[in-house]
């Protein structure tokens, strides 16, 4: 089908919230509305798209699956409401939510996209010009390990290069690769083959983040087979350079590759404790590295959110005892979780947990922590719609940049397994706030 471009306009509104158990309203929302996305399943909305949303130059940009399962993209000025909407030349299979798509911006304009993985090959383009929305020709990054990718994330470099990670193999036995774009070449590079090699035993789940000062914060759980169940330990890396060289929370250099008996372990969690895959991290002004995620404790059938961060004195652990349901994490595919993975935003002594929970109405729900010690959070609901079985995804770059948590929102479908919802495209919203 011919690529359109369509212009959309609603009118940005605070949202006045309801409030709930340890709830208050949550002052200076404002509301867009892109288009309408497929909604069958969590394809557009799970938490591992590095990103679903980006800024450049006061251009924010973001990506998503309509009902055709065509890659749609779109861009607008931050702040306004009007977003110019195009229809790409590509489609993903969207009815197995690990195809989400990612895209970044590089220092020179150009729109990244990686979409449509799970254990295939490798689906990448860019824009044909910079701040264009119109893509070039399907590419080869470099050549090789190629062929079985998933979870593609894209992050940017502060002179404005971009690394790419993926996993190359399946569930359970898979290794952790990573490449680097030269803005200047405008040609990728690899870094590392195995940064993290499973072994063929096991493969690493991960979150990353790159903070103020560059450095490349890396934390991942263990997974030796396709049952979620199996999830275990929380490990930690850290580079410098770019991605490199890597070294322990301490300094303590690595030998690459990481392995499990070389990992450094923030904590460990044994398998069959309701351990969440792929979350979020952050890291504070000090280079400190934070890990939000959730698990159940020995004597409890509930699985909580936790922060899990690392100071001088070596890990911490934090705990958000807002679940009150228990639940158990098991088999394979996409599964149908009554709360969502949380995403971790830092400011000041404090931050954000992003995250949303049927208890609450699978509503857009943020802890707002106001200091992490002592320990002090309140809960506040961005909307007083349900969002399904959406989980959060931000504008890394303008929250960088400008503090603005932009969160990409739709309310979808997710059954339990892989499976396939059957109901009408829905609403790909963005919310924006900085009342915080």
């Amino acid at each position: 089908m011919k690529s359109t471009a369509t212009k959309w306009r609603v009118l940005s509104t605070a949202m006045l919230v309801v409030l709930c158990i340890a709830a208050v309203q949550a002052n200076g929302v404002k509301q867009s509305t892109i288009g309408p996305g497929w909604a069958n399943n969590s394809v557009n909305v799970t938490v591992f798209r590095k990103n679903s949303l980006v800024t450049h130059n006061d251009v924010q940009f973001a990506a998503f699956y309509d009902a055709e399962r065509y890659v749609v993209l779109a861009r607008r000025r931050v702040g306004e409401s009007n977003w110019t909407v195009q229809r790409s030349q590509y489609q993903g299979r969207a009815d197995d939510a690990h195809n989400g798509i990612s895209i970044m911006v590089d220092g020179a304009g150009y729109l990244h996209v990686a979409w449509d993985h799970h254990d295939n090959p490798l689906r990448y383009t860019r824009g044909t010009a910079p701040g264009a929305l119109t893509l070039g020709v399907r590419q080869a990054m470099v050549g090789r390990d190629e062929q079985a990718v998933s979870y593609p994330e894209f992050y940017r470099l502060s002179d404005g290069d971009l690394l790419f990670l993926y996993r190359d193999g399946a569930s359970g036995r898979g290794n952790l690769v990573m490449n680097r774009y030269r803005r200047s070449s405008g040609k990728w590079e690899r870094l590392q083959d195995k940064l993290i090699d499973g072994e063929g035993q096991r493969n690493a789940y991960w979150q990353a983040t790159v903070d103020r000062q560059g450095t490349l914060h890396l934390s991942w759980v263990w997974r030796e087979s396709p049952d979620v169940a199996s999830n275990h330990d929380l490990a930690y890396a850290r580079s410098r350079d770019g991605g490199k060289s890597w070294e322990h929370a301490d300094g303590t250099p690595y030998r690459l590759p990481i392995t499990a008996a070389s990992a450094e372990y923030a904590l460990h969690i044994p398998q069959h404790r309701e351990l969440i895959n792929q979350t979020s991290m952050a890291a504070d002004d000090a280079g400190h590295p934070y890990i939000a995620t959730y698990w159940r404790d020995e004597d409890s059938a509930i699985p909580q959110y936790r922060v899990v961060h690392y100071a001088e004195q070596g890990w911490r652990v934090l705990t958000l005892p807002l679940h009150k349901t228990a639940f158990s994490l098991s088999g394979g595919g996409t599964k149908h979780i009554p709360m969502a993975r949380p995403q971790l935003l830092l400011s000041g002594q404090g931050g954000l947990l992003v995250f949303r929970d049927e208890e609450r109405g699978s509503k857009v729900s943020v802890a707002v922590i106001k200091d992490f010690q002592p320990f002090q959070w309140s809960v506040h609901d961005l909307n007083n719609l349900p969002a399904g079985a959406w989980e959060p995804t931000f504008d890394s770059e303008l929250w960088k940049s400008r503090g603005i948590l932009s969160l990409f929102v739709q309310n979808v479908a997710q059954v339990d397994g892989e499976g396939i919802a059957q109901r009408p495209a829905e609403p790909v919203q963005v919310l924006d706030w900085s009342g915080f």
